[in-house]
């Protein structure tokens, strides 16, 4: 299957971090990292609000979220994660929003490249936080997101968890 994902972001990442390098000898690590990591979020809100103009507009915000969830995040991750589910997964196969769906990603494609870059923090910023703008962006208070540790900075997996809100499931 690939990763669309993983190629793109190897090919944004021949023109990042040269510069993210030379800003940083000009500014300071500390400052440098402070803009970029600015910049991407910004970007990154950009990306998901283009991509939620794909979304059903009379769908729920759990429905709109499910829906960029199935049919764009996971094709353009494509097999570049291993995952593996803890909760939800029957629901989503059957079509139903599960209440709660949690995975882990127990192999990343993603912060192997970016650790063989030494820019795990820079993979974090570019890819990483997506996830929780992703939330913000589409959840928009109906789904909680929480993540108590990634493998791109050093953890021995990435823990998703979702959780509709009250609110979230009339």
């Amino acid at each position: 299957m690939g990763s669309p994902l993983l190629e793109q972001v190897k090919i944004q990442a021949q023109v990042l971090v040269p510069l993210l390098r030379a800003f940083r000898e000009e500014l300071g690590t500390e400052r440098a990292n402070r803009i970029a990591w600015k910049a991407l979020e910004r970007w990154r809100t950009g990306v998901v609000s283009e991509m939620s103009k794909t979304l059903p507009v009379e769908a729920s915000n759990v429905d709109r979220f499910q829906t960029l969830f199935n049919q764009a995040v996971l094709p353009m991750v494509g097999d570049a994660v291993d995952m593996k589910w803890v909760r939800g997964e029957s629901a989503f196969e059957e079509g139903k929003v599960p209440e709660r769906w949690e995975f882990d990603v127990t192999g990343c494609r993603f912060a192997q490249f970016f650790r063989e870059l030494g820019e795990p923090e820079l993979g974090f910023a570019l890819l990483c936080s997506f996830d929780n703008t992703a939330t913000d962006e589409v959840g928009k208070g109906d789904v909680e997101f929480s993540r108590t540790q990634t493998i791109m900075q050093g953890g021995d997996y990435c823990d998703f968890r979702y959780a509709l809100k009250k609110k979230g499931l009339a």
